[in-house]
């Protein structure tokens, strides 16, 4: 492949020092490299509905997306641009990276191997939710990592009906729920408790947040599944208010009555692979890490 286009979270890249040496080695190889900065969702023009980047700049023709940043910085960058279905590389500029493969000193390495076509592509699956509330329109949206609910306002429990294809399965009482992807249980439910799953698996994980209860676990199901968490009432049935996020970025309010919708998405993202260790290996290097 020779045709690129760089997604940097300048926040991460202070002065883009990186990603113009990224840029000066492609190009200097007869690459077409294209630079997208982030620069804030602040100077965005209102209305906008992307983060990093409007997947229509991507010119024709792009064969790889370098996303310099952390997993945060991939995980936009990948919903930004998942309709153009073009595969996504990591340099990791952060700490603790999963998504993010390529460290700064693999850099150079890791672009040769891309121009001599010497990666693997691996598919991840995406959840989608539709949020439906009594007072408003729904809200549907797509996620890498997790869609979660989780109470708004006063530090109180809210009861969280889940129900699976229809069957109601169980009632928590707790902070939130986190229904994550397998890429996403590296993620905010791992810090909560949940089971690290094989990115490459086809599965959905429930984990609530600070339940209270001490039998409360964390629920993997199939990926065919389809996932329904109810908002409940809160202490002395009052009319409590939570929100969805989806991969912690587009938040929408919720009260109790309302549910979301979770299943698999029909769309996937494409994250290329460059080395030949495997997840075990690298979940045990950041373990170490630790």
């Amino acid at each position: 492949m020779n045709r690129f286009y760089i997604i940097t979270n300048s926040e991460k890249d202070r002065g883009l020092k990186t990603t113009g040496e990224i840029h000066d080695y492609l190009k200097a190889r007869g690459c077409q490299c294209v630079v997208r900065e982030y620069q804030g969702q602040e100077e965005l023009p209102e209305g906008t509905h992307f983060k990093y980047t409007d997947a229509s700049w991507i010119p024709e023709g792009t064969e790889c997306i370098l996303v310099l940043g952390g997993d945060g910085t991939m995980i936009q960058a990948a919903r930004d641009t998942v309709d153009r279905k073009i595969p996504l590389l990591g340099i990791n500029l952060g700490t603790l990276g999963f998504l993010a493969e390529i460290e700064r000193s693999g850099i150079p390495d890791a672009l040769d191997s891309l121009l001599l076509d010497n990666y693997t592509i691996e598919p991840r699956m995406l959840l989608e939710g539709q949020v439906c509330r009594e007072d408003g329109e729904p809200v549907k949206n797509i996620a890498l990592n997790d869609i979660v609910v989780n109470r708004a306002g006063a530090l109180r429990i809210i009861d969280y009906e889940i129900s699976v294809n229809g069957e109601f399965l169980n009632r928590y009482s707790a902070d939130g729920i986190i229904v994550s992807t397998p890429t996403g249980s590296t993620g905010y439910s791992l810090s909560a408790g949940g089971p690290i799953v094989s990115p490459m698996a086809s599965m959905i994980v429930v984990t609530p947040v600070c339940p209270h209860t001490l039998t409360a676990r964390s629920i993997v199901l199939s990926g065919g599944d389809r996932v329904r968490v109810h908002i409940g009432s809160g202490r002395r049935n009052e009319r409590e208010e939570a929100f969805v996020t989806f991969d912690g970025d587009v938040l929408v309010p919720v009260n109790t009555g309302d549910y979301v919708d979770i299943r698999r998405s029909e769309k996937t993202v494409s994250i290329l692979k460059i080395s030949r260790i495997s997840f075990l290996e690298v979940l045990r290097n950041k373990m170490r890490a630790n």
